[in-house]
Parts: structure tokens; sequence; C-alpha cells
């Protein structure tokens, strides 16, 4: 069986790598090519129908056409699974078993009698066949998705009732280049300019950029066209991604302001005392044969009570498809990590308390077995999977999937369960640049920024002397230099620019030209000597004329 990668199909983010039909299912008929794509479930169904062998077989002296042995369809089911990128090769036999225990009950197969249902599926030689239709789940489709996630706030429609909010923002300070723009038009460089001012930004404002630019990351290292393909965006509350990302203590635990919300005090103890076995003496907890198989069951039995999983139903899609990234590590992290900070605060904690108990147990080699039939790591992933993921649909492979993410959740919580600095700071950034008042430039399209006054913070003496100095002496000494130095500008401009610059900043101008001769150095004056008038010296007097007797005949 070559395995083939299948598309998304609506709510389902990643369609199994199947495995082809094989010689055995040629002359069978394929589902028409046109339908719209089925889900994971409906896929395993067709294939299962496509590509099991079907033949004669004998029981109780009588011949059946078209069936398969219990035996035969774990072992074509395994070993389909066994190909499929998205489960691996660990699949095990009996989670096959169970698998085809869920068709029976959905009436995917039958017994050769035509029973379902209430019937039990063994690993036998018991004969099974395929009903003449097969029921596939159907699904809503969703409505068109858009191209583009982010969405900017309209500046020029204010809402009303609204009130000022702040989250964390880093101070800026202004460079020389900034310093040039906003002093060029005293020294005439610039003719005029005018000032941008933005609506102040809302909590609402700040809100909708978090989650848009949350889910746009997360759109494109997943590799999809639309978030709306995995997620209904609706159901995404900006509130938990601002609050998981800024409540949390120095361990990047979730900190909750509702305290109604936190673990029992008692799970909490039991779950310290196995992360910590067998250095838990200062919980004070009784001791005796199978004292640890008792905490583990307590903690197992409070997270399996839980009416909806972790990762939450409306998510289930989103994680499912990270699936398909597993094999790019970095990538699969860098999705993971977004993905949980869509969770409610409340399921991000215990969430994290639950992944690091269980990375920490699985490495503890200290701990005695907590289970006779199955290893520590293997009973984490079996005894928790269902309640940190799993769709709403019983009958789908989630209990596959969620095995399969669960192990990787286990080996890399450290790093998935921590915020992505690198995204915060690229957020942060753009709603600082929305809140500043931006200057305009004729005839140029570049805008340059200014910090708005109403987010200005008190700084000390010395600070601000520095800033003084750094900031606005040092950019105003260069542009000085510049001045003095064009040679494309004509003397008499540069005088003017000159004189404009020391009426407006004498002290800068002084530290440049402290005497007059330095600055007559930069204009050194012409030769004015007059002329020497010449002198025409006379050989001989000036005699006056006098007329002679002429000789002519």
């Amino acid at each position: 069986m070559e395995p083939r990668l299948v598309g998304p199909g609506p709510y389902r983010a990643t369609r199994l790598v199947s495995a082809r039909p094989g010689p055995a299912a040629s002359g069978r008929a394929r589902a028409s090519s046109s339908a719209q794509p089925p889900s994971q479930w409906n896929e395993t169904i067709e294939l299962f129908r496509e590509g099991m062998p079907l033949r004669r077989h004998r029981s109780l002296f009588k011949n059946y056409e078209c069936c398969f042995k219990a035996s035969e369809a774990v072992d074509w089911l395994h070993e389909l699974l066994r190909c499929n990128q998205n489960f691996g090769p660990e699949v095990t036999r009996n989670q096959t078993i169970q698998l085809l225990k869920k068709f029976l009950k959905n009436h995917v197969i039958e017994d050769i009698k035509g029973r379902w249902g209430k019937e039990d599926f063994e690993d036998d030689s018991h004969l099974y066949r395929f009903p003449p239709s097969s029921p596939l789940k159907p699904y809503p489709t969703r409505p068109p998705y858009r191209k583009e996630v982010i969405k900017i706030p309209d500046w020029n429609v204010p809402e009303a009732g609204t009130s000022q909010e702040h989250i964390p923002v880093k101070p800026l300070m202004m460079n020389s280049e900034m310093w040039f723009k906003r002093h060029s038009i005293a020294i005439g460089e610039v003719p005029a300019c005018r000032l941008v001012h933005r609506q102040e930004l809302t909590q609402a404002n700040i809100e909708e950029i978090w989650k848009s630019m949350m889910l746009s990351h997360l759109q494109k290292v997943l590799g999809l066209d639309s978030v709306d393909e995995v997620l209904d965006t609706k159901l995404v509350n900006p509130k938990h991604i601002i609050h998981n990302v800024y409540n949390v203590n120095k361990q990047g635990i979730v900190i909750l302001e509702d305290k109604t919300k936190e673990l029992p005090h008692w799970v909490l103890s039991a779950m310290k005392c196995l992360a910590n076995w067998p250095s838990c003496s200062d919980l004070k907890q009784p001791t005796y044969i199978g004292f640890e198989r008792d905490v583990f069951k307590t903690i197992a039995d409070y997270y399996g009570q839980m009416k909806e999983p972790l990762l939450t139903f409306h998510l289930f899609d989103v994680f499912v498809s990270v699936l398909g990234l597993l094999q790019k590590n970095k990538k699969a992290i860098e999705a993971l990590r977004v993905s949980c900070l869509l969770l409610p605060p409340e399921n991000r904690k215990k969430l994290q308390l639950l992944m690091k108990m269980m990375a920490r147990i699985s490495l503890n080699k200290d701990l005695p077995p907590l289970c006779d039939t199955a290893g520590t790591r293997t009973l984490m992933v079996q005894a928790f999977s269902h309640c940190i993921l799993c769709s709403r649909d019983e009958v789908d492979l989630d209990e596959l999937l969620a095995a399969k993410l669960v192990t990787f959740l286990m080996d890399n919580c450290q790093e998935i369960l921590n915020v992505p600095s690198s995204l915060q700071t690229v957020i942060e950034e753009h709603v600082v640049h929305l809140r500043r008042v931006q200057i305009k430039y004729a005839d140029t399209d570049t805008d340059t920024t200014l910090p708005a006054p109403s987010f200005c913070r008190q700084i000390s003496t010395d600070e601000f002397e520095y800033q003084r100095v750094n900031g606005s002496q040092e950019p105003l000494a260069a542009l000085l230099e510049e001045i003095t130095m064009n040679k494309e500008i004509s003397v008499k401009d540069k005088k003017k620019k000159l004189k404009q610059f020391q009426k407006s900043y004498p002290e800068v101008y002084k530290e440049r030209f402290p005497t007059p001769e330095s600055e007559a150095v930069l204009f050194p004056e012409k030769n004015k000597q007059k002329p020497q008038l010449l002198m025409w010296a006379l050989k001989k007097p000036f005699q006056p004329f006098q007329r002679t007797r002429s000789f002519r005949m």
C-alpha cells in the first residue's frame, strides 16, 4: 500500500494520508470524485470499504460470499493506519480493534447474519461483511472565507461610550533622522508639513488587533488559504489571548482572576506528589504499598470527569491540523504555541500543570510502576489523551489522533506552553505604531512618527539629562555640520540657514563656532584692494599745434 495525501474537508483540517486499495478492490466502485471531500472518519470508511479484500468463506457447513474474517480486518486496517503520517507506526493492534468496534456500532460493518450495534467485535475468525450502504457523517458547509485576516480599525468613526485602555508598550527614543525631519522646516529644508491625528485606540481595537494578528500568523504556519477552514473565528475570544500573554508567573503558568476556576487543592497536592517523587516528604502524605497508584488514579479520575476536553471542541480541527506538521518539528511547535494561546485561561493553566506533571513522571526512573500491563509513558498517554483532545462526535478518530498529539505535547511541553516572545513583540510594536501621531511632509509619501503626548512616562533627572544630550544635541550638531559642509548651496543661502540655526539653537551653534574667527574660516573674505591708476608718462610736454607753410607749388 502506497500512502497518498488527502486534502482538507469541511470542519476537518487534515484528512488521512492513506493507502491505495489493493488489487482485490479494483473491481468495486469508487466514490465520485466530484463529491465534496469527506472528513477523516468518512475517508477511513471509504478506504476500508474499497480496499478490504473480500472473498468466499465457509462457516458451519455453509459458504458466504464477499465477506472477511475479523482478524483479516484487523490486519488490513492496522497496516492502513501505520502507513498514515498522522498516526504513524506506533498505532497498536488494540487501538485498531477499538476502531473496528466503533465501525460495528455505527453499522459501517455487520456480521454475516446482518447484526450490528449491540454486537461486540473481537480479534477472531468471526465473519463480517459490508452493508449495502455506508453511513457517512454529514457536515455543514462553511461560509466563504476571507482572504485577509487582519483588520485595521476605522480611525474616522469613533465609537461612542468607549474609554482609552492601555496594554504594556515599550518607550521609544527619537533618532537623528526623526530630529532632522522635525527641525528641517526651521532652516528652510522643507516648505511645509501637516499633522495626521489618529483616533485613540480603545480596548476593543487592541483586542481585535491581537486576535487578527494571532490568527494571521497561525494561518501562515499551517499553510492554509484561510483559518476558516479549521476554525470559526467568531468563537475566538481576544480577551483570552491577552490574558494568557500577560497574566503569568515567573514559571510561565497562567494566573487566574477567578479563583473558583483553579484546580482543587487536593488535586494539586496529588500532582505535586507524583511530579516530585520521591522528594515529597514536605507534603506529609502517608506511604504504603500501592500509594502512588492511588494518587495517580485520583488525578486521572478528576481530569476524566470533565465535560469538555482541555483543548476544547471548537479548536479540535486546529490541533488536528498540526499533526501534518509533526515531521517539521519547529513548525509544529510554533503552531501549537499559537493555538494554545487561544484557549480559555483556566484550560491553559490546567493543561500546563498536567503536561509538566506527565513529562516529569515519564522520565522519573525512581517512581514505581503505576500499571502492571503498560509502561509509565504509555499509561500517561492512555490516561489523559481523551481529556486533552477529542471531538464532539464520539465515533470519530479522535482517540488515535489525541494519542499522537499528546505524545508530542509531552515531549515538547516546555517550548509549546511558553508565550512566543517574537510574535508578542511584533504585535506590541504594531499597536505602538498605530498610536503615534503622524507628520506628513509635502511632496513625499513617507511619514515620520512622533510619540503621542498622552503616553508619556516620568523619568529620573539623570535619564532626562542623558536623553537631552544624546537625543537632541548630537542630532542637531550633525545637522549643523551637514549644512556647513554642503557645497551644493550658494554662500548666500548657507549664511541664511546658519543665521536661522544660530537663532533657534544658540548653544549648539556656539559649540561649533566658539569665536568669530572660526566662523570667518568658513567664509574667507575676498581681497578688496582697489587697482592703481595708470599714469601716463609723457616723454615731451604738450605743445599746441602750429600750422606750417605749405610747400606745394
